[in-house]
């Protein structure tokens, strides 16, 4: 072997130690090692997020795009949008925007979460979630009873249970037993009217405010 080969040899090994040295050294530096996730209120959220996001784990930071991190957030039915930041040498924080869920429904054998803008969600056990309304029926109704109800300020906590029939009309069970039963037309005036009856606080004893009938209302 030439002098000259030998040498040239020589300098590619050390050249060659040199860089994987610096590339070991490069990644042990920002190696993912937390990752943090806020501003959540359900805590399956970030149970569901740490899941789909172990794969990250000793992956080299600079190398860890948002578009991956996105792909695996948005198989997570709960969350309505996220913002996504490399805190350097070895952390990503993560701050989660939650889906609104307005209600319970139970539609024949099936069981949803509706949200807020009328999304249906499956239904899995949430205990932070027992307390809101449940609602018999009209899943993709539903929705539109909610914005009126909301629209004229109505005391939504106050309700229990809605009813849908198929004639297209409710009935609301307030927490404190009493039945609205509302028209298929105009239902919003009866509404009003119910309102207009509970601030003058002496119809607790009645239980069923009836307004099926047009420009009637019965009480029992």
């Amino acid at each position: 072997m030439s002098k000259r080969l030998f040498i040239a040899l020589i300098l590619l090994f050390f050249l060659s130690t040199y860089k994987l040295k610096t590339d070991v050294q490069f990644n042990n530096l920002f190696k993912l090692e937390e990752i943090i996730i806020h501003n959540n209120i359900n805590l399956n959220i970030k149970n569901d997020i740490l899941n789909n996001l172990t794969f990250l784990y000793e992956k080299n930071l600079l190398l860890i795009s948002t578009k991956e991190i996105s792909k695996a957030l948005k198989n997570i039915e709960l969350v309505e949008s996220f913002e996504i930041k490399k805190i350097y040498p070895n952390k990503i924080k993560i701050k989660i925007f939650e889906k609104k869920l307005i209600a319970i429904v139970q539609d024949k054998k099936e069981k949803f979460y509706i949200t807020e803008k009328g999304g249906l969600i499956n239904f899995t056990n949430l205990e932070q979630l027992e307390k809101l309304p449940l609602v018999f029926g009209g899943k993709y109704n539903f929705k539109n009873l909610y914005d009126n109800l909301m629209n004229m300020n109505f005391p939504l906590d106050t309700i229990q249970t809605f009813y849908y029939f198929e004639s297209n009309r409710w009935d609301l069970v307030t927490k404190n037993n009493q039945t609205i039963k509302l028209p298929i037309k105009n239902f919003e005036e009866s509404l009003k009217s119910y309102m207009n009856l509970k601030k003058q606080g002496n119809f607790e004893k009645y239980k069923i405010f009836d307004y099926r009938i047009k420009d009637q209302l019965i009480l029992k």
